[in-house]
């Protein structure tokens, strides 16, 4: 249960997503060639028990599954390598619609071909991006909208902790990279709300007293390099300013703040507020080994999924949701980046 296609499944499975149903679990991996290996057991336990409780089937091919009796939507979740394929299998099985978790694919080219074979298809695709949809980040444009010269730097916290082993395991899990990984979600918030497009973009500046980059090895043994925090701030050609950072070790809340021109903190806003808080209290008491940042972000990956079915369903707009064309523009802000502020922190 440290997957996110786990989480998100077992919101479906409780009923949180009114406009759709979850009828089909594909897994190749623990129902597979990892059956046997660590958290094979438990995921085959949970198959079982959900099969029982809810009549889900599980699988482990997109290619078994039986034409759609109904506009079928399809989630998925898995490693970022295997999402073209995925997404080609998918339209294969007469998918309406398809949420792609982030990045999409690793690289601009890959996810550019994905865009073009869904266009091509008739097929929508929405993104998993589900900081587009949520209260702080609405809450805090709407507040810096209201402050002259205001200044947004957006925070994202993960919960490893900060040892070699933890950090390196992370590293290799997400090969990626961070700010095609953890860090994605700002960046996709900046290319929606900001401005931020390669082209656009006239300057980014490191913030190094913040910032970390370490090579660690991974559980193969091999070497991996990539920011375990970073900070940074882009200026657009179009006269926008907005900032990121983002810790692998920096807890479990994430939040943005605004700045007035004097740079004196005059706002910030808590994912989750005090509101959400006792919901994630229940939900770790409810899940204990499950990742810590699933709770705090709980409300958000229902609107995304909710609001993809009723478009599926009923044509609805799925308002705030990413469209391919946004992740796409995201993926080649992280691919300008990366190198960018690697080589300022060298």
């Amino acid at each position: 249960n440290r997957g996110m296609g786990w989480y998100h499944g077992v919101q479906m499975l409780e009923g949180r997503c009114p406009s759709a149903s979850l009828d089909y679990i594909v897994e190749p991996w623990f129902l597979g060639g990892g059956a046997e290996g660590p958290g094979g057991p438990e995921f085959a336990e949970w198959a079982k028990d959900s099969t029982a409780k809810y009549g889900t089937t599980f699988g482990t091919s997109v290619a078994d599954l039986p034409e759609p009796k109904q506009p079928r939507c399809v989630l998925i979740s898995g490693r970022t390598a295997d999402n073209p394929r995925l997404v080609t299998e998918c339209i294969a099985a007469g998918c309406k619609t398809i949420i792609l978790e982030k990045p999409g694919a690793p690289t601009v080219a890959e996810l550019q071909q994905v865009k073009d074979e869904a266009a091509a298809a008739g097929v929508g695709v929405l993104m998993g991006y589900n900081k587009n949809v949520c209260k702080y980040v609405r809450k805090t444009r709407e507040f810096a909208e209201t402050v002259d010269g205001s200044h947004v730097t957006f925070v994202s916290n993960n919960a490893y902790e900060n040892t070699p082993e933890s950090l390196g395991e992370c590293f290799e899990r997400n090969a990626e990279g961070m700010l095609k990984n953890m860090a994605i979600h700002e960046l996709a918030l900046l290319v929606s709300f900001y401005d931020v497009t390669v082209e656009n973009i006239e300057s980014v500046t490191a913030d190094k007293e913040f910032s970390s980059m370490q090579t660690l090895p991974g559980p193969s043994g091999k070497d991996f390099t990539d920011f375990d925090k970073i900070k940074f701030t882009i200026k657009t050609k179009t006269g926008k300013q907005v900032s990121v950072a983002a810790d692998r070790c920096g807890g479990t809340d994430s939040f943005a703040t605004v700045t007035d021109t004097k740079g004196e903190e005059v706002f910030r806003y808590y994912m989750p507020d005090d509101e959400d808080k006792a919901t994630v209290q229940e939900l770790q008491a409810k899940y204990p080994t499950a990742m810590p940042y699933f709770f705090t972000q709980d409300p958000d990956y229902v609107t995304v999924k909710e609001r993809a079915a009723k478009f599926t369903a009923t044509g609805e707009e799925a308002e705030g949701l990413a469209t391919i064309a946004i992740a796409v523009e995201t993926l080649r802000v992280a691919e300008y980046l990366t190198p960018t502020l690697m080589e300022q922190l060298k």
